[in-house]
């Protein structure tokens, strides 16, 4: 199997390309990563031996001519690439659309022209907006309520498109908040670690009382493998792990793990339009290809803050 992992220096795609060196689970004969490189991609995620291990294209996904080339050469295409910051898409909405709209888009046409066996579409629960009670399943209707979760719902249903009409083999997984290792800092939980490694304060968005449910960045790639091997021709798959916290539980959690009290929370204005509750069901990617999450949230949470500890040459450079 050859796979372009699309936005493979990222958060979630380098920690996919790093457990396909170390245990390749899906048998890659051949990796080729194609990232913009924009802030969040980075190239000191990989070590100097994992880098030596793969092939690096430094480029864009809305480039019809390079992402041609490249997808002629492979079977498999997994694309986490997307701008992914929702408060970054309130300053300058064009951007993602561009990137998550239009770069799907490409990719999908390349796809079709020169007949990949297989396109993956990396997604997010918050295409589904937002919801007080009960868990959403895949078939619950797209009420995104961001520029960013609009232009991810909108590459969805292009992904959707082009199966239905051209019949090209496709999923979309729909994950729920990520953590781990590698994860740029300007998102809650390293946002938080690191800013009590350097003695300030912990940004709350309003009450705090915004609900979130939390998987660990492995456990997210090893549904989007399963997803890769048996995952039906233009199904969709949740992929969560049930766990649910308020962004003031996960803060006071984080604040006992690194022996810190309260005081360091500094409320502040809360974001605009800012979802009130994510969660997935993911009865079907259990049911159906047999996943189910294997790293407790402390157990992760715990692994996380040691990383940042230890790793702190990694992301002071970024703050």
């Amino acid at each position: 199997m050859k796979i372009l992992v699309t936005g493979g220096a990222g958060f979630i795609g380098s920690n996919f390309v790093k457990r396909q060196l170390s245990e390749n689970p899906l048998s890659i004969s051949e990796i080729i990563v194609l990232d913009k490189l924009t802030y969040a991609g980075n190239m000191k995620n990989f070590s100097k031996v994992e880098r030596e291990l793969f092939e690096f294209i430094e480029g864009d996904i809305c480039d019809v001519d390079a992402t041609e080339a490249i997808i002629k050469k492979v079977d498999y295409i997994v694309n986490f690439a997307a701008e992914s910051h929702v408060d970054r898409s309130l300053i300058n909405a064009s951007s993602f659309v561009t990137s998550n709209t239009l770069g799907t888009q490409v990719l999908l046409e390349n796809s079709r022209r020169h007949g990949i066996e297989k396109f993956v579409q990396v997604s997010t629960d918050e295409v589904y907006g937002s919801i007080s009670e009960g868990s959403w399943d895949e078939n619950f209707p797209l009420m995104p309520n961001s520029p960013y979760s609009a232009s991810k719902a909108s590459a969805d249903l292009m992904v959707r498109s082009y199966q239905k009409t051209f019949g090209l083999n496709t999923n979309v997984t729909r994950c729920s908040n990520n953590y781990g290792p590698f994860q740029y800092p300007e998102k809650i939980i390293p946002l938080f670690v690191t800013n009590l490694i350097q003695k300030k304060k912990l940004p709350m968005y309003g009450s705090g009382s915004n609900i979130r449910e939390w998987i660990h960045v492995e456990d997210h790639c090893r549904g989007i493998e399963l997803v890769i091997s048996n995952g039906k021709s233009g199904e969709i798959y949740n992929i969560g792990s049930g766990n649910e916290m308020t962004n003031l539980e996960l803060a006071t959690l984080i604040l006992k793990e690194m022996g810190e009290d309260e005081s360091r929370i500094e409320f502040v204005n809360d974001r605009q339009g800012h979802d009130f509750r994510y969660s997935v069901s993911s009865e079907r990617i259990s049911r159906d290809l047999g996943f189910s999450p294997k790293i407790d949230f402390l157990t992760g949470l715990r692994s996380t803050i040691d990383f940042y500890k230890k790793e702190s040459s990694w992301w002071m450079p970024l703050k």
